[in-house]
């Protein structure tokens, strides 16, 4: 069986075909985060804790870790922020150093920049997975050194140099070229995990078909584990975790071992609270004198306060029970336990209830 083995100091995360699901949280990113870039520009990396701790609460088993922060206030004093060759090097290693005083989960060193994945590879205790490597030649060859040095397993794109082919045949073909080429460097395929890319289902009616048919043959012809951006499959459209949810146990059954996602629903904010009491307010409905923002979105439908993990975590917990990856169900029941109810710490509790046996 191939298993891909990803350590922290302390713990070992394995994608495998045997295994359960592999989820590697992708919230520590600054891409499209405005309020993050601006926190990470004044050196604040409380939302990055927070998040940390969110995420493996939620059920990350990996948490990934991109430094492509554009320090805007910084670049108009000094000429030098706008390279990100600059940025995220140093960013990097303080991002690493910062997850690993919160967590002992195990990381995913992710950027664009080899100074950057060196000084993330530096900084991690253990043996992090590498995200990411294309097939273009440039990448190969600066990125396969690293992989080979530190010893980690890595995140293979199936792009080449000429971009990104909505052809399946093609996606298989670079994904192949760069097993083959990291095989020259003494890299195994166990320590490959393919990502052979989303396409939006919106913008392309075939897009999960092409996904699960190529997840079959990476793990059939290649033997190789695999990986994807899980939210890609619904980019534009309504109701993007139903989407999710239906993707991620199908992507699953077809061999898929892991997934780079947001595994925590995000809490509901006090301008939703406060627009939604003021609706029930105008419909005349009167509530229990000082009820608290918590007991309120619950009693309407709105989620919760706090993070919590999200739907597509659900699917997942569930499709590793229907395949054989939890145990007895151990860990779908104490997913679905409420807080302080016997065995939701995890710990294991005698049977009750249910159907006797007869003496």
């Amino acid at each position: 069986m191939t298993r891909t083995v990803i350590e922290s100091a302390t713990k070992t995360a394995i994608i495998g075909f045997d295994q359960p699901f592999c989820v590697i949280g992708e919230r520590i990113n600054p891409t499209g985060r405005k309020i993050l870039n601006e926190e990470l520009e004044r050196g604040d990396f409380s939302r990055v804790e927070a998040d940390a701790l969110a995420q493996v609460a939620a059920g990350a088993t990996v948490l990934d870790i991109n430094s492509g922060a554009v320090f805007s206030n910084k670049m108009a004093e000094d000429p030098r922020y706008a390279d990100n060759n600059f940025v995220e090097p140093t960013l990097m290693k303080q991002l690493v150093e910062c997850v690993q005083a919160v967590t002992d989960c195990p990381l995913c060193i992710d950027s664009s920049v080899p100074g950057a994945l060196e000084n993330g590879l530096a900084a991690a205790k253990g043996r992090p997975l590498l995200n990411s490597v294309t097939g273009e030649e440039e990448r190969l060859e600066l990125v396969l050194p690293l992989v080979k040095k530190y010893n980690v397993p890595v995140v293979a794109i199936s792009n080449d140099d000429t971009g990104i082919s909505e052809d399946p045949e093609v996606r298989f073909a670079v994904a192949k070229k760069i097993v083959e080429r990291a095989a020259d460097f003494g890299i195994p395929a166990h320590d490959i995990v393919v990502d052979p890319l989303v396409m939006p289902i919106g913008a392309m009616a075939t897009a999960g078909l092409q996904v699960f048919t190529l997840v079959r043959r990476l793990r059939e012809e290649l033997g190789v584990n695999t990986t994807c951006g899980a939210s890609n499959i619904s980019f534009g459209l309504p109701n993007r975790h139903g989407i999710n949810n239906a993707f991620l146990p199908m992507a699953m059954g077809a061999g898929m071992t892991s997934a780079i996602m947001n595994p925590v629903a995000l809490p509901v904010g006090p301008k939703a609270i406060a627009e939604k009491r003021a609706a029930v307010e105008a419909a005349g409905i009167i509530l229990p004198e000082g009820m608290d923002d918590e007991s309120f979105v619950k009693l309407f439908g709105m989620g919760s306060t706090l993070p919590r993990p999200g739907k597509e975590m659900e699917a997942i917990r569930a499709a590793n029970f229907l395949t054989n990856n939890d145990d007895s169900g151990g860990a779908w029941i104490r997913f679905n336990k409420a807080p302080g109810e016997p065995g939701a710490d995890g710990a294991t509790s005698g049977r009750r209830g249910g159907r006797r046996r007869r003496g």
